[in-house]
């Protein structure tokens, strides 16, 4: 019982039949990968940059010397009491930044910037030592911990230097004791 149509002409097939590759080797499962510190970067990526936005901000340079923390905290107090902050303790504000900048000034760097951010009743501090490959230095965050209006401080190293800061908050003392 064949069908006519089945004794027809033969035609090869418009395109040719998929068929898998032959394996050589089994497969792998994939080899396990180095445990990274958590927070560190991926090899071969930038380092992101520093980015501070919608707010009042301010850049001072200062060559690294012994005077540069007194003129960084005359400059610096200047500024930010241009921004309006009638609640800024500004005796902590003058101290937290000569700390950061004789920090920084230790780093061995020929010159230290200072930059000033503002948001929400807080002011930023951040003093660069422009010096890489510099250590963390404790005692200057026990000493800024003690002051009354910084909320937050510390360090970070890039390759462009230590970046030391401090957070204060410079909201109205009312109902707190100074």
């Amino acid at each position: 019982m064949t069908s006519p149509e089945a004794n027809g002409p033969k035609l090869s097939p418009t395109y040719p039949p998929k068929s898998p590759v032959p394996q050589k080797r089994p497969t792998e499962s994939p080899r396990p990968q180095p445990a990274r510190e958590p927070g560190a970067r991926l090899p071969g990526l930038p380092r992101p940059r520093m980015r501070i936005r919608n707010r009042q901000t301010a850049a001072l340079t200062f060559r690294a010397d012994e005077w540069a923390p007194a003129k960084a905290a005359r400059q610096a107090l200047a500024v930010v009491r241009g921004w309006g902050c009638p609640g800024l303790d500004e005796q902590d504000m003058e101290t937290a930044v000569k700390l950061l900048v004789a920090a920084a000034v230790k780093d061995g760097g020929r010159r230290v910037s200072v930059h000033l951010a503002d948001q929400e009743e807080k002011i930023l501090v951040v003093a660069l030592s422009h010096r890489p490959g510099t250590a963390p230095e404790g005692e200057v965050f026990a000493t800024l911990q003690v002051l009354a209006t910084v909320d937050s401080c510390g360090d970070d190293l890039a390759d462009d230097g230590r970046r030391l800061w401090a957070l204060l908050d410079a909201a109205p003392r009312s109902g707190r004791t100074p």
